[in-house]
C-alpha cells in the first residue's frame, strides 16, 4: 500500500507562501512568462529548440484561447516588428505551458512535448518576450509605451533589452543560460529583480521535463503526489522509475551542495517499513545554485535519473532527480535523524558476488552486505561517532574513517588491506558540505570526537561518503614520522622514494621536504632509486628528455640539509613513449654516495638497447651500466622500463633494479558495480613481472650468489599476480612479507593502508643478512612531501 506522507503543520490550505511584507511582491494573478530561452541548437547548447514558458500561480485554470506570445528583437529598428505564436488551452492553476520555438542547427536533446508550436526564432542574449491578449502584433517599441498597452498581460526583457519591465532587463541569457522566475514566481514588474538565468529547464502542460539543470527554483508542483522517495530508490541499485517524470515528490532539504555537481538531498521523514529502500535522493540543479536550505520542506517534480560518477571505473550509480520544479512549503524544519553507522549496523561482509557481472538488478541486503547497507541508504542522514581516521585529510577537504573499528589495525591507526577478499567494510569518506575553514586537519591514528553526519554520497573517486554537513572535533594521536635506524658503517644501505612528478619548477619547500626525508628519515642511504624524476621543463611537452637540471636540483637540496654531496646515473628514455604525465617523460635515477660506494660505468645504455648478461661467478657483469632491462618489449608500453645497475661495495658487486611498474588506472574499484571486479591493468604488470623475472633468473643462472636487489614503486600488492610473478623460482623475495601484518603499507588509498611500493632480494641476501624497513613519513599525514612512504634495507657484508 502506499502511503501518503502527512504535510508539515505549517502547511494551510495553499502550498504557495505569501511573501511577508517588505518582501518580493506576491505572485500574478493570473499566468506570467516564468522562463525564456534563445539558445536552442545554437554553439554549445544541448537543446535544439527556443523555448518559452508560462507558469499560472494562481488558483484557478488561466485561458489561453484568443492569447499569443510574441518577440521583439532586444534593440529594435524602424522596420523591426513583433513575431507571434498564437496559443490555446489554458494554464492549469500552479501549473506550466511550453512554447516550443525555432530549432537551430545544433543540440541533442529535444523538447518536452510543446503545448503550442512557432517559429519565433529567439535571440540567445537580448530580447523581449511578451503574452498577449490576441493575437495581432503588438507596435510598442519602447518600455513605456509597451508599459501602458492593455493588450499586455506580461512582459520579460532580457539582457540589453531596450523593452523591459522595470530598472533592467534580466541579465544572464546566453546559449546554455535561459532567464526564469524565481520558485515564487513573484512579479513585481521589474525583470532585472524577479529573473535570474541559469540552465534552462523546460517543462511542459503535464509536468514532463528535459534532462539537465534547473536550480530548484520556478513553478513547481502545489500539491503532493502519489510517489514518494522509497518509491523512487526501490529495493534493487537501480530505480523502478528511472527515465519517467515524478511530481510533486515530498521531502525535507538534509543538505545544499553549492560546488562541483550542484543541488540538494531530501529526505521523507515518513519512512516505509522496508530496510532495503532508501527514504533520501539527490536533487540535481546542475551549475545553477540550489534556491533551499536545510530544513526547508518541500516538493518536487522532476526526472527520475541514473547517474554514473565514473562509468568507466564501473563505479555504482547514483538515483537522482533531474531538471527539477521545486516549492519550498515551509522552512525551520527538522531534519530526520540520522542512521548511525558503526560496527553493529555495517556488515563484515563487503559486497555479493555475481562472477565479475554487474549487482545493479540483485535485491538489496543490508544487513549481510556492506555495499548493500550502503545503497539502501542513498542520500539519507547518516551519522558516524567517535572513530578512527585511517586516510588524513587533503587539499580537496576529504578524509576517510573506519565507522565498523572491526576491521585489521595497522600498527599506527590505519587499517591495512591484505587480500582481494579483505576489503575492509568500515571504511567511509568524509567530504565536506561547507566552509572549507571548517573541515579539519587529521592524521591517520587521529579520531574524530561526536558526532560526524549528514547525507550519504557516493563519488567518483571515494565510493560512498558522507557528505558533511556537521564535522565532529580531531583528538590527535600523537602519529610522529618514523625515522629508520642508523644501522653499523659495515652495512650497504639501498632506499627507494617516489617523488611524484619532481621537476624544476616545483617549489624549493617540496625539494626541501623531499631531501630532509632522505636525510633525517631514511639517513642518507648508500644508494637510493628515485621514481617520478621529470626531464628538466616538467610538464611542457617541446621534447625535452634530459633530467640533469632536475637531479641537480634535488642534490644540492640533500646536501643542503646535511645529506652526502650524491652522484647520480640514470637513462634517459624516449620522449612520450615511458607514460606518466604527459610532457614530463618520468623516469628512474640511481643516487648514489661516492665515498661509500662505486658505480661501475658501463657504457652503452640507452633507452632502446637491452642490457645483457656476460660472464659467470663472481666475473658475472653486466653488458650495459645503466642500463635498460627488455625496453622493446610490449609488456613496457607507455611504462617505465626497469634501471639497472652494476654498483661494487667492500670489493663485492651488487646488481640493483629501480621500477616503477604500470599504474592502476582503469580498473574496476573494489565498491564498483560489478563483482568481482576486474583488474585489467594486473595483465601488463604481470607481464612486465615475467620480463624482469626471467632476466634475474638469466644473472643468476651466470652466478647463483649474485648480490640482486629489486625495488621501486610496483603499483602492486604483495599478493598481486605481478609480485607473484616477479618471485616466481625463488629468484626474488619480497621482503614485505617478512614483515608484520600491521606494517605491511607504504601508501593509503580509499582508507586502506596497502603496499605498493617494495624491496625484493636474491636467494644470495639471506634473511639474517638484511634488515628492511618501510619509513613511514608520508602516507599518514595530511601534509606530505609525496603520496609514497620510502624504503630501505640494510645489508650486512
Amino acid at each position: 500500500m502506499l502511503l501518503r506522507a502527512a504535510l508539515p503543520a505549517a502547511v494551510t490550505a495553499s502550498l504557495v507562501l505569501v511573501p511577508l511584507p517588505g518582501a518580493l511582491a506576491a505572485p500574478s494573478t493570473g499566468a506570467v512568462i516564468a522562463e525564456v530561452y534563445g539558445g536552442g541548437g545554437n554553439s554549445g547548447a544541448t537543446l535544439k529548440n527556443d523555448f518559452i514558458e508560462l507558469a499560472n500561480p494562481s488558483a484557478a485554470a488561466f485561458g489561453l484561447a484568443g492569447h499569443s506570445v510574441q518577440y521583439l528583437p532586444g534593440n529594435p529598428s524602424a522596420t523591426s516588428k513583433w513575431g507571434v505564436t498564437p496559443l490555446s488551452g489554458s494554464v492549469a492553476p500552479g501549473g506550466r505551458y511550453l512554447v516550443a520555438e525555432a530549432p537551430g542547427a545544433g543540440g541533442t536533446v529535444d523538447l518536452p512535448a510543446a503545448d503550442a508550436a512557432g517559429n519565433l526564432a529567439l535571440s540567445a542574449t537580448t530580447g523581449t518576450i511578451a503574452l498577449v491578449t490576441g493575437t495581432d502584433p503588438l507596435t510598442c517599441k519602447t518600455a513605456a509605451d509597451c508599459a501602458v498597452d492593455p493588450r499586455v498581460v506580461d512582459l520579460v526583457g532580457f539582457g540589453t533589452a531596450v523593452v523591459h519591465e522595470g530598472s533592467a532587463a534580466a541579465p544572464g541569457a546566453s546559449n546554455t543560460a535561459s532567464v526564469a522566475r524565481a520558485a515564487s514566481l513573484a512579479d513585481t514588474d521589474d525583470n532585472a529583480a524577479d529573473l535570474r538565468a541559469g540552465a534552462p529547464t523546460p517543462v511542459n502542460g503535464k509536468g514532463e521535463s528535459t534532462p539537465g539543470g534547473g536550480d530548484g527554483s520556478g513553478g513547481g508542483p502545489t500539491e503532493p503526489g502519489t510517489v514518494r522517495i522509497h518509491d523512487i530508490q526501490g529495493a534493487t541499485r537501480l530505480s523502478p522509475l528511472a527515465g519517467k517524470t515524478v511530481a510533486g515528490v515530498p521531502g525535507t532539504v538534509t543538505g545544499v551542495r553549492t560546488y562541483g555537481s550542484k543541488g540538494f538531498w531530501i529526505q521523507d521523514p515518513d519512512a516505509d517499513a522496508d530496510p532495503a529502500t532508501s527514504e533520501g535522493v539527490f536533487v540535481f540543479t546542475g551549475s545553477a545554485a540550489p534556491a533551499v536550505k536545510t530544513g526547508d520542506s518541500v516538493l518536487v517534480t522532476a526526472k527520475v535519473s541514473e547517474y554514473y560518477p565514473n562509468s568507466s571505473g564501473g563505479s555504482q550509480s547514483v538515483t537522482e532527480l533531474t531538471s527539477p520544479k521545486v516549492t519550498v512549503v515551509s522552512s525551520g524544519n527538522p531534519v530526520p535523524a540520522p542512521v548511525v553507522l558503526d560496527g553493529t549496523r555495517i556488515p563484515a561482509a563487503y559486497t555479493p558476488e555475481a562472477a565479475g557481472g554487474s549487482i545493479e538488478s540483485l535485491p538489496l541486503r543490508p544487513g549481510s552486505y556492506a555495499l548493500d547497507l550502503f545503497e539502501s541508504l542513498e542520500g539519507m542522514d547518516v551519522e558516524v561517532r567517535d572513530v578512527p581516521v585511517t586516510q588524513a585529510s587533503n587539499k580537496y577537504h576529504e578524509l576517510w574513517v573506519d565507522a565498523r573499528e572491526q576491521d585489521p589495525r595497522s600498527s599506527r591507526g590505519g587499517v591495512v588491506y591484505l587480500g582481494y577478499d579483505r576489503p575492509n567494510s568500515g571504511r567511509l569518506m568524509v567530504q565536506s558540505l561547507g566552509a572549507a575553514a571548517d573541515f579539519p586537519v587529521a592524521d591517520v591514528g587521529d579520531r574524530l570526537t561526536g558526532a560526524t553526519g549528514g547525507p550519504l554520497d557516493y563519488t567518483s573517486f571515494g565510493g560512498y561518503a558522507v557528505a558533511a554537513t556537521r564535522v565532529g572535533a580531531v583528538r590527535s594521536g600523537g602519529l610522529e614520522r618514523e625515522v629508520t635506524e642508523s644501522g653499523l658503517p659495515s652495512e650497504l644501505k639501498i632506499g627507494t622514494y617516489n617523488v611524484e612528478n619532481l621537476d624544476p619548477g616545483d617549489s624549493d619547500e617540496k625539494f626541501a621536504a623531499l631531501a630532509a626525508g632522505v636525510v633525517t628519515n631514511l639517513r642518507s642511504p648508500d644508494i637510493l632509486a628515485l621514481e617520478e624524476i621529470q626531464d628538466d621543463n616538467g610538464p611542457v611537452n617541446d621534447g625535452t628528455v634530459s633530467s640533469d637540471a632536475t637531479v641537480a636540483k634535488f642534490v644540492e637540496a640533500i646536501r643542503a640539509a646535511g645529506g652526502p654531496a650524491y652522484d647520480w646515473r640514470s637513462v634517459d628514455p624516449v620522449n612520450g613513449k615511458d607514460g606518466g604525465e604527459p610532457g614530463g617523460n618520468i623516469r628512474q635515477v640511481f643516487l648514489f654516495n661516492p665515498d661509500r660506494v662505486s658505480f661501475t660505468d658501463i657504457p652503452g645504455g640507452d633507452a632502446t638497447t637491452p642490457v645483457d648478461v656476460v660472464g659467470t661467478g663472481n666475473h658475472t657483469s653486466l653488458t650495459a651500466s645503466p642500463g635498460r632491462i627488455d625496453p622493446g618489449n610490449e609488456a613496457w608500453n607507455s611504462s617505465r622500463k626497469p634501471l639497472i645497475g652494476q654498483f661494487e661495495f667492500h670489493g663485492k658487486a651488487v646488481f640493483v633494479i629501480a621500477n616503477h611498474f604500470n599504474s592502476k588506472g582503469g580498473d574496476q574499484g573494489l565498491d564498483s558495480r560489478f563483482q568481482a571486479p576486474t583488474r585489467g591493468s594486473e595483465v601488463q604488470r604481470a607481464k612486465q613481472a615475467a620480463a624482469e623475472q626471467a632476466f634475474v633468473a638469466k644473472l643468476l643462472a651466470a652466478d647463483p650468489r649474485a648480490r640482486v636487489v629489486s625495488l621501486g614503486d610496483f603499483n602492486d600488492y604483495q599478493f598481486s599476480p605481478a609480485l607473484q610473478t616477479l618471485t616466481q623460482g625463488g629468484v626474488l623475495r619480497d621482503l614485505v612479507n617478512e614483515l608484520p601484518e600491521s606494517e605491511r603499507y607504504s601508501y593509503v588509498y580509499q582508507g586502506n593502508s596497502q603496499v605498493l611500493d617494495h624491496i625484493l632480494v636474491s636467494p644470495g641476501l639471506k634473511p639474517q643478512h638484511v634488515h628492511y624497513d618501510v619509513v613511514h613519513i608520508n602516507s599518514e599525514f595530511a601534509a606530505q612531501a609525496s603520496d609514497h612512504d620510502p624504503q630501505v634495507v640494510r645489508i650486512k657484508p
